[in-house]
C-alpha cells in the first residue's frame, strides 16, 4: 500500500484491532504491537513496506520515554542510587558479555567476533522493559528500580562498545566513532543550561499562555538534547534522559510531562510495530536450528546472570525468576551495533540478519515467558514481604492536590507542610511560582483545567483536591473534570462570591469556602468589641449571623433560578437578621 496516509491508516487499524485482544488475553500491549507489525509488514500481508525507515523514525518514542523517566528522577535521588547503578549495571553487562562471548567462541566463532556479539547481546531493551514495568505498575518497586538501574548503565555502556568495535575489526576509530571528550563537554553544557537557562526560558514562554508554544518547547528540549548526543556519536536516549533529570526539579515538570506523554505513547507503539515489521521470519524457515540455538543461549545466559545478581541481593526465588526473564531479551541498540559491526566487516550480512532476528524474537518472547511464570507461580496475597523489607520505599503519591497556590491556597499548604502531609500544588502564574519556590514551596506550573495534567499530578491517587484557583470559569471546569474522572476525590472549593458558591453547590460540592466570609466575620467581631460590647456577646452575635447566613444561602440556592423568590428570601432574611440581633444583649 503506497502513500504515507494509507500506511499510517493500516498501522493504526492493526494496532486498534490486536491490542485490545492481546491485553484482554493478558499478554500486554507489546506483544500485540509486534504481532500487528508482523501481519502488516513485508513478510505478512505486505500492506506496509520500509520497516527500517519506520523503525528509525519510531526510535523517537524511546527517546521521549527516557526523557519522561528522567523527569521522575531528581539529581539527588539519582546520586543516591549510584551504587545500585554501577554495581548492578556493571555486573550484568560484564558477566553477560563474558559468558555470551565464551558461548559463541565455543560454537566456532573467532575471538574478536565473539566479543562483538557478546557485548552487543548483553544489552537489554529499555523500551520493552520500562513499558512492561509501567503496564504492571512495577516501575517503583525494588525489582523495577533495579531493572531500570541496569538499563541506564547499559545505555552508558553503548559508548565504550561503539569504541570497541573498530578495535575488534582490526582498524582504528573512524570519524563516526563517538567523541568521548566532546560528549562529556556536551553533558557539562547541558547541566549548566538546565540550571541557568531552561527554567527562565520556560517561564518566559509560560507567560504567553499558549499551549502550543509550550508543547513545541517541550519537544525542542527533548529532541535538541537527543540530536546533540547523536551528533557526537553517543546515545540519543542518554541525552534525553539527562535533559529529563536536569528538569526534574523544575516548576514546569508536570507541564512538560503532560505535553510529551501523547507523543511518547504513539511513537513508542510505532517502535514496537516497526520491530515486528523488520523481523525476517524467512531466516527462521531457512535455518531454524541455528536461530533457536542462538535465542536459547541469549535468554538462558542473560537470565542466569540476572538471577545470580538477584540471589546475591537476597531476593525471593519467585522475584528472582521474574527479574531474570524481565531483562533477558536483546535490546534496540543491538540493531545499531550490528549495523556498525557489519559496516566494519566484523560480522557478515547473513550472521547480522540472524542476530537481528534473534534479538526481535527475544523481545517477543519476554511477555510470553513472564505470563508463563505468573501462571506457574501465582503471586501470594500481600506480595513478597522479603523484597519489601529489603528495599522499601514509599509510593510518593500525594494525599492532597492544591489547584492554585495563591494567597488562599498557601494557607492550606503551610499547614500540610507543618503536618508533613505530602501534596502537589499547581498554579498557572509563572511569576507567582518563582516567588513561592524561593520560599521553599513545591509548586509546579500547569493549567488545572487539563485532565491530563491533573492525572500527572497524581489526583487519581489523592484523597482531597483543594480547589483555590482565582478564575470562576476555571474553577467550575475543573470541578466538572474531577467529578467525571475522579469521583472518589473529595473537593474543598474556594468560592469568590455567593453566585460562585451556588454554581459549586449545583455541581454537588458540599465543602464550599467563601474566600472573604470568615475573615469578614472576624472583622465584625473586633468592630463590635471596639464599640464596647463584651467579647462573649460579640462572639455570640457573629455566630448567630453565620448560622442565619448559611441558612439563607441554602434557601437562596434552592430558588437561584427564580428572581422574585430570591428577592423575597433576601427581604425575609434581613428582617429575621434584624430581629435576631436586636434581641442579643
Amino acid at each position: 500500500m503506497d502513500g504515507f496516509f494509507s500506511q499510517a491508516l493500516v498501522l493504526l487499524g492493526a494496532a486498534l484491532i490486536l491490542l485490545p485482544i492481546f491485553q484482554r488475553l493478558g499478554f500486554g500491549s507489546i506483544l500485540g504491537y509486534l504481532v500487528a507489525g508482523i501481519i502488516v509488514g513485508p513478510l505478512g500481508l505486505g500492506l506496509v513496506m520500509g520497516g527500517d525507515q519506520v523503525l528509525h523514525f519510531a526510535e523517537l518514542g524511546v527517546v521521549l520515554m527516557l526523557f519522561l523517566v528522567g523527569l521522575e528522577l531528581e539529581p539527588a535521588q539519582l546520586w543516591a542510587q549510584r551504587h545500585r547503578l554501577v554495581g548492578l549495571g556493571a555486573s550484568q553487562v560484564g558477566l553477560s558479555t563474558v559468558l555470551l562471548s565464551l558461548a559463541f567462541w565455543l560454537l566456532g566463532f573467532p575471538v574478536n567476533q565473539s566479543l562483538a556479539i557478546g557485548a552487543t547481546l548483553a544489552l537489554s531493551s529499555t523500551a520493552f522493559v520500562v513499558q512492561m514495568l509501567v503496564e504492571t505498575n512495577q516501575l517503583g518497586t525494588p525489582q523495577g528500580r533495579s531493572g531500570f538501574a541496569i538499563l541506564l548503565f547499559q545505555d552508558l555502556a553503548v559508548i565504550p562498545i561503539l569504541l570497541l568495535l573498530p578495535v575488534l575489526a582490526g582498524g582504528q576509530s573512524d570519524g563516526e566513532s563517538p567523541q568521548l571528550l566532546a560528549g562529556l563537554a556536551a553533558l557539562v553544557a547541558m547541566v549548566l543550561a538546565g540550571r541557568y537557562a531552561l527554567n527562565p526560558w520556560l517561564g518566559w514562554l509560560a507567560k504567553l499562555r499558549n499551549r502550543e508554544v509550550m508543547t513545541a518547547s517541550a519537544l525542542m528540549v527533548v529532541l535538541g538534547a537527543a540530536a546533540l548526543m547523536e551528533h557526537l556519536g553517543l546515545s540519543m536516549g542518554l541525552g534525553a534522559f539527562v535533559a529529563g533529570v536536569l528538569l526534574a526539579n523544575s516548576p514546569y515538570r508536570e507541564q512538560l510531562e503532560t505535553d510529551i506523554q501523547p507523543f511518547k505513547g504513539l511513537l513508542l507503539g510505532l517502535f514496537f510495530l516497526a520491530i515486528g515489521m523488520t523481523m525476517d521470519l524467512g531466516l527462521l524457515v531457512e535455518s531454524p536450528g541455528t536461530i533457536v540455538l542462538y535465542l536459547v543461549l541469549l535468554l538462558a545466559i542473560k537470565a542466569a546472570v540476572l538471577m545470580a545478581i538477584a540471589q546475591v541481593r537476597s531476593v525471593s526465588w519467585r522475584s528472582t525468576v521474574r527479574f531474570g526473564i524481565l531483562l533477558s531479551q536483546g535490546g534496540e541498540f543491538a540493531f545499531v551495533l550490528l549495523t556498525q559491526a557489519r559496516a566494519l566487516d566484523l560480522v557478515g550480512s547473513d550472521l547480522a540478519g540472524q542476530l537481528n532476528l534473534v534479538v526481535a524474537l527475544s523481545m517477543a518472547s519476554t511477555p510470553l515467558l513472564l505470563r508463563l511464570t505468573t501462571a506457574l507461580s501465582p503471586e501470594e496475597q500481600g506480595g513478597d514481604a522479603r523484597d519489601a523489607e529489603h528495599d522499601s520505599i514509599p509510593s510518593g503519591h500525594p494525599q492532597v492536590v492544591i489547584a492554585g497556590l495563591g494567597r488562599f491556597g498557601q494557607i492550606t499548604a503551610r499547614i500540610l507542610v507543618g503536618r508533613q502531609i505530602p501534596f502537589t500544588a499547581l498554579d498557572a502564574d509563572p511569576d507567582e511560582i518563582a516567588l513561592l519556590r524561593r520560599y521553599g514551596n513545591e509548586v509546579y506550573f500547569g493549567d488545572v483545567t487539563r485532565l491530563d495534567l491533573l492525572r500527572n499530578a497524581g489526583l487519581e491517587h489523592a484523597r482531597v483536591l483543594v480547589l483555590s484557583v482565582d478564575d470562576v470559569d476555571d474553577s467550575l471546569k475543573t470541578v466538572d473534570l474531577v467529578k467525571q474522572h475522579f469521583p472518589d476525590v473529595t473537593i474543598v472549593a474556594r468560592a469568590r462570591d455567593r453566585h460562585h458558591a451556588y454554581a459549586l453547590r449545583e455541581r454537588g460540592i458540599e465543602l464550599v469556602v467563601r474566600e472573604t466570609f470568615e475573615s469578614a466575620l472576624k472583622s465584625a467581631r473586633l468592630t463590635l468589641m471596639q464599640l464596647g460590647l463584651p467579647e462573649s456577646t460579640a462572639i455570640d452575635l457573629v455566630r448567630s449571623f453565620w448560622e442565619l447566613d448559611e441558612r439563607m444561602l441554602n434557601e437562596q440556592f434552592q430558588h437561584r433560578g427564580d428572581q422574585e423568590k430570591l428577592v423575597e428570601a433576601n427581604q425575609r432574611g434581613r428582617a429575621e437578621l434584624a430581629s435576631l440581633l436586636s434581641d442579643k444583649n
